[in-house]
């Protein structure tokens, strides 16, 4: 491509984007997004860089896609940090995540713009099962940020849906071994109370990066309802425009809760169905 040319791709771009942004703007945004942040040694691979550089630009990427939600006015901002299973990879990779995760707690707490943001930081998940370090930096991000209500980030580290509902179910059976409470009186709004994102809303959007169209064991009782986009980009190499993709593809749709669709027999009423992978069968634009 010459240089020529890649000035104009350039400038279409930028228009592009843009455009979209000004679209997406214009129109309600959810106001809780999950975020499955795959991909990054995938990515590093085909950059010719170890994993752990990966994992790197994988950390600058969140901070990157954090001030973007910001600047969008999206309230709450929760990501998959380091799964449950995640221990089970090679010790030399999962002590270099134990000490990027811990930097990252105490890199965001002490950002101004976090403060300036009011952006409450709050890590979920088995800390049991992480370094006393890790532990200690999620007491430290969560002081510094507590009185905060503006924004919220939320690191899932050491987490596991599936066990985030366990120890719901476990906590409301002792409740009932005690007497606290009645097995009739156990309702969704009682093990919600109990799981680890209490007092968030469930997203409004959960988004998985790299191309793998699975939700690996995240979020499984708060995702119920949520919308879920799928994009092939690796996460260090995720883009605003991605983010805005996602967003715009969010709002196409019609979000019914389990309501059965009102059916009409208007041709104009009738609107081919969005993809998981966030691209409608008739959209034109990319």
């Amino acid at each position: 491509m010459t240089v020529f040319h890649k000035i104009i791709s350039d400038q279409a771009y930028s228009a592009y984007q843009n455009q979209l942004e000004r679209e997406v703007r214009s129109q309600p945004l959810p106001q809780h997004i999950a975020i499955i942040m795959d991909g990054n040694r995938r990515f590093a691979r085909e950059m010719g860089e170890s994993p752990e550089e990966g994992h790197r630009r994988g950390r600058d990427k969140l901070e990157e896609v954090l001030h973007w939600c910001l600047d969008l006015g999206i309230k709450d901002l929760t990501v998959y940090a380091f799964s449950t299973e995640n221990f089970r990879r090679e010790e030399s990779e999962v002590d270099y995540l134990m000490e990027l995760l811990e930097t990252t707690l105490y890199d965001f707490a002490d950002d101004p713009r976090i403060h300036e943001n009011e952006v409450k930081l709050r890590v979920i998940g088995d800390l049991d099962m992480v370094p006393e370090g890790i532990q200690e930096a999620a007491d430290y991000a969560l002081k510094k940020t507590e009185g905060y209500g503006k924004h919220s980030l939320n690191l899932a580290i050491a987490y596991g849906g599936r066990q985030d509902i366990t120890n719901a179910v476990r906590s409301l059976a002792q409740d009932v071994l005690d007497g606290k409470i009645a097995v009739d009186d156990i309702n969704e709004a009682m093990v919600s109370s109990r799981i680890s994102t209490n007092g968030l809303p469930d997203p409004d959007l959960v988004l998985r990066t790299s191309g793998e169209l699975r939700i690996s064991n995240f979020l499984l009782w708060q995702m119920a309802y949520s919308e879920l986009y799928f994009t092939d980009v690796y996460w260090p190499g995720f883009r605003y425009i991605d983010l805005l993709r996602a967003i715009r593809n969010y709002q196409n749709r019609k979000r019914r809760y389990g309501e059965r669709p009102c059916i009409t027999t208007s041709s104009s009423s009738m609107r081919p169905a969005s993809t998981i992978s966030g691209r409608s069968p008739s959209s034109t634009v990319p």
